[in-house]
């Protein structure tokens, strides 16, 4: 018979998956969705004018789900497509998103335990916001899986709708970035950013890699920016200790 000394300690047991976990992590990211709209409406508004359908959209809005990458693409759509021209675009859409290896590698300590067939589709809604939100609900001492989820199945949700709505404006609100659309992800990524700021040595490096990134852009121009900053930052942050 089991005693209480022998039974296994809370924490040494998986984190459980539970409704109220999901309901938390769908209603702390709601804050954040009028901003991610905004977004989508500049996808879909920019996916109509290059002359894609509204199936067009929502089948690379839900199946690519990635909002930075999706609009690069867009902006370096060509008329005609062919096999070098799709590989190119491709091949930038990997290394944009490249980013998630990073982001995927940072939840491993937390979700590591769990088991594939509940992870893996729960990481399909793996964006930056829930991300970051579920970063901040970890440190808080939250454990629940389903927080993660919760608040990427609202993203989601978000994404496809603003990818509609943006395609049924079309051309009528003309250049998104007149509006400054363009900016709402940027302004988004500092403010969560600021608020997992660590003290200047934990946090050198962001900081560098940022720099980096803001030099080569104003350098050379291109996608280098995001290639380059994110090695710089990985690079400085890989030889700085954490603070005991």
């Amino acid at each position: 018979m089991m005693t209480q000394s022998d039974s296994p300690k809370a924490q040494d047991l998986p984190p459980a998956w539970t409704f109220p976990g999901f309901r938390e992590g769908a209603w702390t990211i709601l804050p954040l969705m009028p901003g991610l709209f905004a977004f989508g409406l500049a996808f879909g508004t920019v996916a109509a004018r290059k002359g894609f359908s509204l199936l067009d959209a929502l089948a690379m809005s839900g199946t690519v789900y990635a909002g930075v990458a999706q609009l690069v693409a867009l902006e370096t759509w060509p008329d005609k497509l062919t096999m070098p021209v799709i590989g190119g675009i491709v091949l930038v859409t990997a290394l944009i998103s490249s980013r998630f290896l990073l982001i995927g590698a940072s939840l491993r300590p937390w979700l590591g335990s769990q088991p594939a067939s509940k992870i893996y589709p729960a990481l399909f809604f793996l964006v930056e916001p829930n991300w970051l939100m579920s970063m901040r609900y970890r440190a808080n001492g939250g454990s629940d899986p389903a927080y993660l989820l919760g608040g990427g199945v609202v993203i989601y949700v978000v994404w496809i709708v603003s990818t509609a709505a943006g395609y049924a404006l079309g051309t009528s609100i003309g250049d998104p970035h007149t509006f400054g659309i363009d900016m709402v992800m940027p302004a988004f990524f500092t403010a969560m950013l600021i608020s997992m700021w660590r003290g200047a040595r934990a946090s050198s490096g962001m900081v560098i890699g940022g720099a980096v990134a803001i030099a080569v852009d104003f350098i050379f121009g291109g996608m280098w920016y995001l290639i380059v900053g994110a090695l710089a930052g990985s690079v400085a942050g890989g030889f700085i200790d954490d603070p005991e």
